[in-house]
């Protein structure tokens, strides 16, 4: 027994280091660490239990048979993060480079298939060269049954993927499959096309990061949610995002304890400018409505005329969607509309209750928003709201127009609670558009058109420029203070806890993608 005891701890000996000592070295040169270090940074303490520290490779072409290393260049598992359970998987840059083999897919799926099966997220640590070029086809096999599982997972569990080093070609679809993808500054990267081949094909010199590093895809694409200064921040915001999730579709996120105090908010009484022109920032609001240092925000530099994130309210996680005045005015246009219904639609499929904060004018006009599609991509956004059925709170806080009213869920598309502060302004336009439409003979025909103008502006915003209106019509359930607005949503969440709707019975509806 003790030779056969020795002969495995030689085996465990032989796959820890990965691709040996001088690999791990140049990992740490680069200011990134190693596929192990990440697992036991994310996971708590001892926790960890590895699946396939043994596997290797099957390849006998281009002298791979003798380059062999345990694990094959991914590390997989399960353990937990602030104890609950997680499954896990770490691409070994040291091993091939990360490269992704007939076996190294095989860890993977298997591990996915864990996850489903026993309802618990999935985490993926990427840093990979890409497809293990010596296998062929069977690495590119191996990517598709990755990504198979990827769409089955959607929805079922939460799938998070840190891009902690290169993901090009094919791989870059298995992220972007999954609910979040956080990218490191300077050391992660996605595209499908490298450099090499965008100068080839377009005559465009371009490098690797400017190309789809961290500050392209969080700002340009969307592509990314999150961005990390280095592995260790990255991984902070990982567990960060864990803490607002459920394990599965089946569980709502947990709620956590919560000391109640004075829930009134008399800042609130004042951030609303007098100027209906003048801009304030949505995020001081939602602050004041959650809880203290509680706002997690999400995709912060795109978009960014829509805040998204998460908070919490008396302990109980919140899924957040807000127009920016800061902005564009708050408007909705095509990119807004975009990461506003993805949010929206993770919210939904993980029983996190929305809050939603109104303040928009409308769709952003021209003909760069209506060639790229706004009416597909707008539409996107009253789709996710309409078809969700998690406890939803709408607060106006101030302008409401058009057919962005009803879009950012309106009490007509299924918000459960509609709240409007004395500020809000609900209209098919402003006072100053309508009335040159509406009184526009009368204008023309005036002696002084320019205060002719005003005079029809104040009529009316006196009869439609504020909430009452739509109160009498029952479209919103009451006008509300502000400093009141944290009370009334804890007691409408309290509420709604029990909440239970149900669509009609389809496949699955055809969201206008």
């Amino acid at each position: 027994m003790n030779s056969k005891k020795t002969e495995l701890s030689n085996k465990i000996k032989a796959a820890k280091p990965g691709g040996g000592q001088a690999r791990i070295d140049k990992q740490h040169q680069k200011g990134k660490l190693t596929a192990r270090e990440r697992i036991e940074l994310l996971l708590d303490k001892g926790s960890f239990q590895e699946i396939g520290m043994l596997v290797t490779h099957r390849c006998n072409d281009f002298g791979m048979e003798n380059q062999k290393f345990p694990g094959d260049g991914v590390i997989t598992g399960f353990g937990t993060v602030n104890g609950r359970l997680i499954y896990v998987y770490s691409q070994d840059f040291t091993v091939f480079g990360g490269s992704l083999s007939e076996t190294h897919a095989e860890k993977i799926c298997k591990i996915m298939d864990k996850a489903m099966e026993n309802g618990a997220p999935v985490i993926g640590l990427n840093d990979s060269g890409g497809a293990r070029i010596q296998e062929g086809v069977n690495s590119l096999g191996g990517y598709a049954d990755i990504f198979y599982r990827n769409v089955m997972a959607s929805g079922v569990v939460p799938q998070i993927s840190a891009i902690m080093g290169p993901c090009a070609g094919g791989a870059v679809y298995s992220p972007a499959i999954t609910d979040f993808i956080i990218m490191v500054k300077n050391s992660s990267y996605m595209f499908v096309t490298g450099p090499n081949v965008v100068k080839t094909v377009t005559n465009e010199s371009v490098s690797s990061e400017d190309l789809g590093g961290a500050s392209a895809h969080s700002t340009k694409s969307g592509v990314t949610q999150l961005v990390a200064t280095n592995d260790l921040d990255c991984i902070e915001k990982v567990k960060k995002l864990l803490s607002y999730l459920p394990q599965n579709n089946r569980e709502k996120p947990k709620k956590l304890s919560y000391k109640f105090g004075d829930e009134s908010r008399p800042q609130l009484d004042n951030i609303i400018p007098e100027s209906s022109t003048q801009p304030y920032d949505i995020k001081e609001v939602i602050e004041e409505l959650s809880d203290h240092e509680s706002f997690f925000e999400v995709q912060s530099d795109y978009a960014e005329n829509i805040v998204i994130g998460f908070c919490r309210i008396a302990g109980r996680s919140i899924g957040v969607i807000a127009n920016q005045p800061y902005s564009l005015a708050g408007v909705l246009d095509v990119n807004g509309s975009k990461k506003g219904a993805r949010f929206v639609r993770f919210c939904d499929s993980f029983n996190i209750p929305l809050l939603v904060l109104v303040d928009v004018p409308g769709f952003l006009p021209g003909t760069d928003q209506e060639w790229n599609g706004i009416i597909s991509n707008g539409a996107k956004l009253l789709y996710a709201f309409s078809e969700a059925t998690v406890p939803s709170i709408t607060v106006i806080t101030r302008k409401a127009y058009g057919g962005a009213y009803d879009v950012m869920n309106s009490k007509h598309i299924g918000a459960d609670l509609n709240y409007a502060w004395p500020t809000a302004e609900i209209a098919v336009m402003g006072a100053k558009g309508a009335s040159e439409i509406i009184f526009r003979k009368e204008i023309n025909a005036a002696d002084n058109p320019a205060e002719k103008l005003l005079e029809k502006e104040k009529e009316y915003a006196e009869k439609f420029a504020h909430p009452y209106r739509a109160a009498e019509r029952g479209f919103i359930d009451e006008v509300i203070l502000p400093s009141d607005t944290r009370k009334r949503l804890i007691a409408g969440y309290d509420s709604l806890e029990n909440k239970d709707k149900k669509n009609p019975y389809k496949k699955h509806g055809n969201i206008p993608l």
